[in-house]
């Protein structure tokens, strides 16, 4: 048996400096160069125990590290850690969920401890962006509780009643916790561990607890048949030069060895492949993105992040596991096959999805699921002709939309795109999808509300002003005022009593002569079929006689809230002679 790095995972809300935090610690500008400035997809970076004992120097003395060091995965979000799976339980060993100090907790940090929790993964805080506070004077990779003690006294109250809140909330949500230099039962508090990922402040004292508490609670969990055959997860498929399709990995148990035989999820079920190289990137290096070559190695131990080269990788999935097998690779394969599938929840009718990987896709489905968007079509590929002219035939047409994430969209895609009804949101970073969506299907619902309310007579409420009769009858001639909705020429009249009256025959505003006239304005109305002094008379408030159909679909659309006030208390007045109407 042999004792394993931790997989470390990040998780936090977006722009809470996840990815920040490892620059920090690599020493690289990663964080700078992802789309929109957000991590889209899951990368690898391997901190050895010499840079940890390197950094934590100041802490740590003579004192040795037992561990050879830290795994660290960065995540696009809390749903590539649900994503990546190790023998059915979540991948990383521990976790640092990471909170931006002045914004508090936001809707992913609650989902990330949700998750955490009920993965039962161990995890501590790392409150970042120290250095904002007001007043804070920055000592760049010091120790948080050197730089605490060198900053004045009212600087030190203002962290310090920062934290007590975090300690306040965290606990209602019944976690205990307490800043990490004051607990001494780790197993009972997470612990809070204020840094800053921009200028290092805080660095040490997270890798010191990470290395703590693997040492002390993990060792069991991080030991590993040293000799036995590998098993990991896809992070991405990538082409490299001179090698063709490869694959990013965590091998998280065992030993990969090139020539060994492998069984890996793919978009038509399980690739049979065998390990033509093994890449792997220098310590302190992105697997992601990295700065320099690869080292190309004949074998890997687990805990470690690779690429592997191998034949037949052309649509391996990202997020899919990775087997070693020898002999029979039945077995491998029903595993992998049962493991590959996106956990989506597919409905009749929905929206059609398409994403570059595994992780991707559900990570697109769970933001929908949060937006309350259904998903009807969910696939890993490219956007093509097909997709459109299915997407076209979706008799709601707010589902007539294409929402893809990452992925090209062929040039007969484009060409039906022109001649379709179809709506294609593409992009790159997730959360924005769902948001461009929304925003398509607020104005859709918009456009297509008007469109219906034309052939719907609308509702309309209006005062006959007094001292304003111009003419009693054929047609009478009156002054009002729309006390609410509109009224329209050809639109039926009603009196409060329920007895239907005549038309509107013109609408004239001074000496013009209108279609329709909205809330507020006063003008004056020719009536056929009324007489004043008879049906009518001054200050009388009269209604749009709205049609039972129309009525019914009205009040099904959104409406503002006086015109749907209107609308009732038409229906009020229908319903004292017809108690169901427009139901």
């Amino acid at each position: 048996m042999a004792t394993r790095q931790p997989i470390v995972s990040v998780l936090g809300h977006v722009d809470h400096g996840k990815t920040t935090l490892l620059d920090s610690v690599r020493q690289t500008d990663l964080a700078t160069r992802e789309a929109g400035l957000i991590t889209q997809h899951i990368g690898a970076t391997e901190v050895p125990k010499e840079v940890i004992k390197e950094l934590c120097a100041p802490l740590m003395g003579e004192q040795e590290l037992d561990s050879p060091g830290l795994l660290f995965i960065d995540t696009p979000g809390h749903q590539a850690f649900t994503t990546l799976r190790a023998r059915g339980g979540a991948l990383a060993d521990i976790a640092v969920l990471i909170i931006d100090v002045l914004e508090g907790f936001k809707p992913q940090t609650f989902e990330s401890l949700n998750i955490l929790q009920r993965n039962k993964t161990p995890f501590v805080i790392a409150l970042n962006k120290i250095d904002r506070i007001q007043g804070w004077a920055k000592h760049p990779g010091m120790p948080f509780v050197t730089s605490y003690e060198l900053q004045i006294e009212q600087v030190r109250d203002r962290l310090d009643d920062k934290i007590f809140r975090f300690i306040e909330r965290l606990y209602s949500e019944g976690i205990p916790s307490d800043r990490y230099d004051r607990i001494e039962d780790f197993t009972e508090s997470v612990a809070l561990v204020p840094i800053s990922a921009r200028t290092g402040e805080g660095i040490p004292d997270l890798l010191l607890i990470l290395e703590g508490l693997s040492q002390r609670y993990l060792l069991d969990k991080l030991d590993y048949e040293a000799s036995g055959p590998a098993r990991g997860t896809v992070l991405e498929v990538k082409d490299v030069p001179g090698l063709g399709k490869t694959m990013d990995a965590i091998i998280y148990d065992g030993v990969l060895r090139t020539g060994d035989r492998l069984v890996v999820g793919g978009v038509d079920g399980p690739i049979l492949t065998q390990v033509k190289a093994l890449l792997k990137p220098k310590p302190l290096d992105e697997i992601r993105d990295p700065k320099n070559r690869f080292d190309s190695i004949k074998e890997v131990v687990a805990a470690t992040g690779v690429k592997i080269a191998g034949p037949g990788l052309e649509n391996a999935l990202a997020g899919s596991p990775i087997i070693a097998y020898e002999g029979d690779a039945e077995e491998a394969m029903n595993e992998v096959r049962d493991a590959s599938q996106p956990a989506i929840e597919i409905r009749d009718t929905g929206l059609t999805v398409l994403a570059d990987a595994v992780g991707s896709l559900e990570g697109l489905a769970f933001e929908m699921d949060r937006a309350d968007l259904p998903i009807s079509r969910a696939e890993i590929r490219n956007v093509a002709r097909k997709d459109i002219v299915e997407v076209s035939t979706n008799p709601e047409p707010l589902y007539r939309v294409i929402i893809a994430f990452n992925v090209d969209v062929l040039p007969d895609a484009e060409e039906e795109l022109l001649k379709q009804d179809v709506k294609l949101i593409h992009g790159d970073v997730v959360y924005k999808l769902v948001e461009d969506y929304q925003e398509w299907a607020e104005r859709k619902k918009e456009e297509m509300d008007a469109e219906r309310r034309i052939d719907y007579i609308h509702p309309g409420k209006f005062l006959i002003l007094p001292d304003h009769i111009f003419r009693v009858s054929k047609p009478a001639i009156v002054g009002v005022r729309v006390l609410a909705g509109r009224l329209r020429v050809g639109q039926p009249i009603l009196r409060p009593d329920g007895r239907e009256l005549g038309k509107i025959k013109s609408i004239r505003d001074g000496n013009e002569s209108i279609r329709e006239v909205g809330q507020g304005k006063e003008v004056a109305v020719a009536l056929t079929g009324v007489t004043v002094g008879r049906q009518i008379k001054a200050e009388d408030v009269l209604y749009v006689d709205v049609p039972e159909g129309h009525a019914r679909a009205l009040l099904r659309m959104d409406m503002s809230v006086d015109d749907r006030m209107v609308m009732e208390e038409i229906a009020d007045i229908k319903r004292k002679t017809e108690p169901f109407w427009a139901m």
